[in-house]
């Protein structure tokens, strides 16, 4: 009976053994469908011609030519570039840094740390479409709570049409989207705080540090990891920043393209606008598209080896 029993249980074991295998196909099948596939067919259209929705001829590299070369592309593509440049810059100085402030305060466990834990990330949660909407009901020059306020501030003088206005309406987009994902950056931070041996923090203290010292010498090194995380997660938001500016400004850009991205020039490309002129191109689009793919992956790439080698030296 045991004899019998034995090899059954062993093909049981086998079978049960290759069945784990099975279960990551369905993740895997979903993967290449929405991001495999997507990346692969917009790396083939840029090599080609396209008659509207259909492709036309094989082109080469002529695509990426025109994108660089050719007028008025060139100049809207650097002037795209420059803007998710500003993008990122502010958000790492602005978002990121107030972001590890108030990481650090929440850490510290002040009166109603917790409260506030959860009212940084409640932005987070809602849409990012009802976002821009809020804020740019908010930012109405002739009844927007932010002018509104001002004139009964007295501040007349600073009232004005943020969005409409080529000087700040780049850089108010900029800070509602680091209002929008600054609790994203204080659980981040927190999760590094309180992954620090608190013997260490001990013995820094028998030693004498405190207050900044404390702060410089103790914490931010040991906080490298999270700010890097941060870091490349920032950039790669900074370059594919489109969502919030298409609610608030539309795919043109507006005003005078100085709200124009990457991602926002892509779009004008591939599928055009209600407001723009002329034809659409899918070709130049995905030229656009792979061009930006590259970049973030060689830049996102070169940020990760350099977080392993941090970590491996610590």
């Amino acid at each position: 009976m045991t004899n019998a029993t034995a090899p059954s249980k062993k093909k049981k074991r086998s079978w049960s053994k290759w069945t784990i295998h099975l279960f990551p196909i369905p993740a895997l099948i979903i993967y290449g469908v929405f991001v495999l596939y997507p990346i692969i067919a917009a790396l083939s259209y840029s090599f080609f011609e396209f008659n509207g929705m259909n492709r036309g001829n094989f082109v080469g590299l002529q695509n990426f030519v025109t994108l660089f070369t050719k007028e008025p592309y060139g100049s809207m593509f650097w002037n795209a570039f420059k803007h998710n440049g500003i993008y990122f810059i502010i958000q790492m100085v602005v978002m990121n840094g107030l972001a590890f402030f108030l990481a650090f305060i929440i850490y510290k466990r002040i009166r109603g740390s917790e409260f506030f834990k959860a009212a940084f990330f409640l932005p987070r949660v809602l849409s990012v479409i009802v976002v821009g909407f809020l804020w740019k009901l908010i930012l109405n020059p002739n009844y927007g709570t932010v002018n509104v306020l001002l004139e009964k501030l007295g501040l007349e003088s600073l009232q004005r049409a943020w969005l409409g206005d080529p000087d700040t309406a780049l850089i108010v987009i900029i800070l509602v989207n680091c209002w929008f994902g600054i609790g994203f950056g204080v659980l981040i931070f927190l999760a590094g705080f309180q992954g620090i041996s608190s013997e260490l923090i001990e013995a820094a203290r028998l030693d004498g540090a405190k207050g900044f010292k404390m702060l410089s010498r103790i914490y931010l090194p040991l906080m490298i990891p999270s700010i890097m995380i941060m870091g490349v997660l920032t950039f790669i938001q900074s370059f594919e920043a489109f969502e919030l500016i298409y609610a608030m400004q539309g795919s043109m850009g507006e005003p005078y393209y100085s709200t124009d991205t990457l991602a926002v020039f892509f779009y004008r490309l591939a599928f055009g606008s209600s407001t723009a002129s002329g034809s659409t191109s899918i070709g130049l689009g995905s030229a656009l598209a792979t061009c930006l793919f590259c970049f973030i992956l060689i830049c996102t790439s070169v940020f990760l080896r350099m977080m392993n080698k941090k970590d491996v030296e610590m």
